[in-house]
């Protein structure tokens, strides 16, 4: 499989300010596999600087051989390009099919403490139209902008980005792949107090929901019941994000009254 070779020249596309590191082109843990989205990580590197870690997340620690990242992001939106090969900053984890990180994801590992720094404005901006290029360079949805913390198994052993709502980050990446059109987000819940239901959700309402999709009504949202809820959204004209919202209620509502 090739190398992510074009990942600068993407993110120059995209206007991103962008740092060549030597022997980049070369550099990985063997070539990576078909780029199916990004992991989005924080350093948890130290509080001065604009890419302090970068010779850590090139060359490694101790305990973990470099190069950890594809892309460094600096506090002031820079682009260091690090890696086209595979690097090792997935560790075990899952996020809609991928399960292969390393070879798999675009590794980027954006400069902050993780500690409670807030984020510049500037390394936000840079982070959205960063995963925006390389999605949209390999013609993988929003969703595929993962945090660690999102891909990780267990689930609660990673906490990178610490203090990125990705949900709200993901619209922005949304927005920036469809020319500046936002989507208002996903209320939480409808009129009828019935829950927004997506993967990893379980319950009542969720065993209710796979009845109606026509999945085992084991109350536990998996990949499944998401693929039931695509098939079921595309039937009624919806968008098929695999979420259980209001249009899909109201949807089942409308099939109940016309039964």
């Amino acid at each position: 499989m090739p190398n992510a070779t074009w990942l600068a020249d993407v993110l120059r596309a995209a206007g991103l300010k962008v740092a060549e590191q030597p022997g980049w082109k070369t550099r990985g843990h063997g070539a990576m596999g078909t780029v199916k989205g990004v992991l989005c990580h924080h350093t948890a590197g130290p509080a001065a600087g604009n890419m302090p870690s970068l010779g850590v997340v090139t060359n490694g620690r101790p305990d973990l051989a470099g190069p950890l990242c594809n892309i460094a992001l600096g506090r002031d939106g820079t682009c260091y390009v690090v890696a086209a090969g595979r690097a090792y900053h997935a560790g075990a984890g899952s996020w809609h099919g991928v399960t292969a990180g390393n070879s798999e994801l675009i590794g980027v590992e954006a400069e902050n403490t993780g500690v409670g720094e807030p984020w510049p404005s500037v390394q936000l901006d840079a982070y959205v139209r960063l995963c925006a290029a390389v999605l949209k360079h390999v013609g993988a949805d929003p969703i595929m902008a993962v945090a660690h913390r999102e891909y990780c198994l267990p689930k609660g052993r990673k906490i990178d980005p610490a203090g990125i709502d990705m949900d709200a980050f993901r619209l922005q990446v949304a927005a920036t792949m469809n020319g500046g059109i936002v989507r208002p987000p996903i209320p939480k819940a409808d009129a009828q107090k019935r829950r927004t239901l997506r993967r990893g959700d379980k319950g009542d309402d969720v065993a209710a929901l796979q009845k109606v999709v026509g999945v085992k009504s084991d109350g536990s949202y998996g990949p499944a019941t998401e693929a039931a809820v695509r098939a079921w959204q595309r039937a009624h004209g919806l968008v098929a994000d695999g979420i259980a919202g209001p249009a899909v209620w109201a949807s089942i509502d409308a099939m109940k009254a016309a039964a």
